[in-house]
């Protein structure tokens, strides 16, 4: 077949294609140092950066949403809002921009492995999610003020992207929010384990439109939705808004730190132990 499979059921990696779990953990231990290191003002402008790069995706969603709405049959519009919400997080994770879901896992293997402190961890993930809040904010401010005059977006777009958001109990968005967080943890581990950027590509657009399609609470990209909805519509509060961040971002980190992080970091440690 021109490739061998390992012990790990991976391809091998002298093909260049996949890493071992082995490798993978090693080049996830390796980034999310490199990340625990950085400055506090390069973490902060990296972190904006990914913000502002994640709110094309609903900005593509509402564009969409404006001119299909009653229009295209309502599983092909949800399911391409979907691909267009995969967009900012195209930009964001090819670009290698501080996304504070990415770190859920990434500085967190490190702190398992012994190699960095909870306390460097909690500042990586309180400057990285700052930057990603501002950022966000910034693009829904923008984004609210520029497209509906722009003649791109009808102002009850930004709402229907809101509202499923902010409309259940706190324990159904808390677990929706640990879904999305497991997810874009299991994203961080199959991008490291993979070489080719095409590969990449498709990962980040299938795990991400998952996400769009499936409106889980996620903590930047939902900021970019949840906050248009409350600049363009009073029913949607700054309530509802910091309810959901705290969800969001507590769910985000539980999903990422927990089911991916912990349990992929402890099954190949055992591994290499056996």
């Amino acid at each position: 077949m021109g490739a061998s499979e390992t012990d790990t059921g991976s391809v091998d990696d002298s093909t260049g294609h996949v890493r071992s779990q082995e490798e993978v953990l090693a080049a996830q231990l390796d980034y999310g140092l490199d990340e625990l290191r950085r400055p506090t003002d390069g973490l902060l402008l990296s972190g904006v950066s990914a913000g502002l790069d994640v709110g094309f995706g609903p900005l593509f969603m509402a564009a969409l949403y404006s001119v299909a709405a009653g229009v295209w049959s309502a599983p092909t519009l949800e399911l391409t809002l979907g691909v267009l919400y995969a967009t900012g997080f195209v930009f964001v994770v090819l670009g290698r921009a501080a996304l504070f879901t990415e770190h859920t896992t990434l500085a967190v293997v490190p702190v398992l492995d012994g190699r960095a402190t909870v306390r460097s961890l909690l500042r990586l993930w309180g400057v990285v999610y700052l930057g990603n809040a501002v950022g966000g904010a910034v693009f829904a401010l923008a984004m609210v003020a520029a497209a509906p005059a722009y003649g791109i977006v009808d102002p009850a777009a930004f709402v229907h992207l809101a509202e499923p958001l902010v409309s259940h109990p706190w324990y159904v968005t808390l677990v929706a929010a640990v879904l999305a967080g497991w997810l874009m943890g299991l994203l961080s581990w199959l991008v490291t384990a993979v070489r080719d950027a095409t590969t990449q590509l498709a990962l980040v657009v299938l795990v991400t439109t998952v996400i769009g399609f499936g409106h889980l609470p996620h903590a930047v990209a939902g900021t970019v939705e949840v906050l248009a909805g409350a600049f363009v519509a009073p029913t949607i509060t700054l309530a509802d808004y910091a309810r959901f961040v705290v969800l969001a971002v507590l769910g985000n980190a539980v999903g990422g730190s927990v089911f991916v992080a912990l349990l992929k970091y402890g099954y190949v440690v055992r591994g290499q132990r056996e």
